[in-house]
């Protein structure tokens, strides 16, 4: 039998612009001791498509292993136009992996095991709702996608792949790698344009999705 014991974890959260120190005391075994892992459970508020907030103990949570973009960030369908004009239709990829997020939660109790990583302001976790692991189902419906190339998460990686093929969510448009886009944007609020972002486009340094590769494949010249 498990010997229970109360682990203390003390984390940084942010309020009002402020940091505030937080501890969780949950009951956590001695193997999830060894394995530096708390648990923390309740109803949560959705930031954005990978960041959850447990008002009730005021910490921010990041789904481990995966990243998404990040709400004001846009994305681009190759095979749609703006009414009026040639451009590209943007997609509110932020927007939509929140709304995902959002929406398999529901008022549902959330569960994390958290990796417990001393003072930090966000704490990283896998989480899970009515037995359903969030990480991936953001990852089957192609709103997330994963940082790392050995996932421990079960079945993370085929739910990745399968989205990719079937082209579900931002697997479908031009979208920039999360990471270069964060090193890029000087405008990251909620305003943000799209053209700010078709912009960053024109001159990225990575291509993620399919739909690049279906242009590079496309013939220069169609006129024979």
């Amino acid at each position: 039998m498990i010997r229970k014991v109360v682990f203390a974890v003390s984390l940084l959260t942010i309020a009002s612009g402020e940091s505030r120190a937080a501890d969780l005391t949950d009951d956590v075994s001695e193997e999830q001791m060894a394995a530096g892992r708390s648990t923390i459970k309740g109803r949560v508020a959705v930031i954005d498509g990978r960041t959850l907030w447990f008002a009730n103990r005021r910490v921010l949570v990041r789904l481990a292993e995966i990243d998404s973009c990040d709400l004001p960030q846009w994305a681009f369908d190759p095979k749609a136009t703006r009414p009026g004009n040639n451009s590209l239709a943007p997609v509110p990829c932020g927007a939509f992996a929140k709304a995902w997020l959002k929406r398999t939660i529901g008022s549902q109790v959330v569960t994390c095991s958290l990796a417990v990583q001393g003072y930090s302001d966000v704490a990283s976790g896998i989480c899970s709702v009515a037995g359903r692991d969030l990480a991936h189902e953001m990852l089957r419906v192609g709103w997330a996608r994963l940082i790392t190339p050995f996932p421990s998460g079960s079945g993370y990686f085929e739910a990745q792949s399968h989205a990719v093929a079937a082209r579900y969510g931002m697997w479908a448009t031009y979208v920039l790698d999360m990471a270069e886009w964060r090193r890029k944007a000087v405008d990251r609020t909620v305003g943000r344009r799209p053209l700010a972002d078709l912009n960053l486009l024109s001159e990225r340094r990575s291509e993620i999705s399919p739909p690049f590769a279906d242009a590079r494949r496309q013939p220069s010249r169609r006129d024979r």
